[in-house]
């Protein structure tokens, strides 16, 4: 499984190869990583080098203490990552904006028309994708200017589903 870790503005690749090994950006390192005590003290073993951390769930994310260092820590997986990149963060709040698809798959429901006024939230299209049914939801207030697909659509990754204006 991958990962997208985010420590302060820096974006990590982190996929878990197995018990023992993890790759960072692509770079393999042997681990072993366990708790301490059934506290958030765990014992972390890199390439043989120890470290001791103190990792706990924060209001926002993580919050990790290492080496007498706090880091704020982000941690999603890729398929989040896309669905965010896709739609969620960062989208204009005037001008067009284009919902497209985040990974390949079927548009199982359109629950908007052409014309029809939404809030940021709401639903604009499901899409099946590897057995899942994501929610596509309006990262802003608007109206519903084209729907280019319809219930049934197989879609490519990257395709435009809809716009909103």
């Amino acid at each position: 499984m991958k990962y997208i870790t985010t420590i302060g503005d820096k974006e990590f690749q982190v996929e878990i190869l197995d018990d023992n090994r993890v790759a960072l950006d692509g770079q393999v390192y042997e681990v072993d990583f366990a708790t301490i005590s059934r506290q958030p003290v765990f014992s972390l073993l890199v390439d043989g080098k120890s470290y001791e951390a103190y990792i706990y769930e924060g209001d926002d994310g993580w919050e990790v203490l290492l080496q007498g260092t706090r880091y704020p820590v982000q941690v999603v997986d890729e398929r989040e990552h896309r669905l965010r990149a896709a739609f969620g963060r960062g989208a204009v709040q005037s001008g067009d904006f284009h919902l497209k698809a985040p990974m390949p798959g079927m548009v199982v429901a359109v629950p908007v028309a052409e014309g029809q006024a939404v809030e940021e939230g709401d639903v604009l299209l499901i899409l099946e994708s590897m057995k899942m049914q994501n929610e596509l939801k309006s990262p802003r207030a608007g109206t519903v200017s084209r729907v280019r697909v319809t219930t049934g659509d197989n879609v490519e990754r990257g395709q435009t589903l809809l716009s909103v204006v």
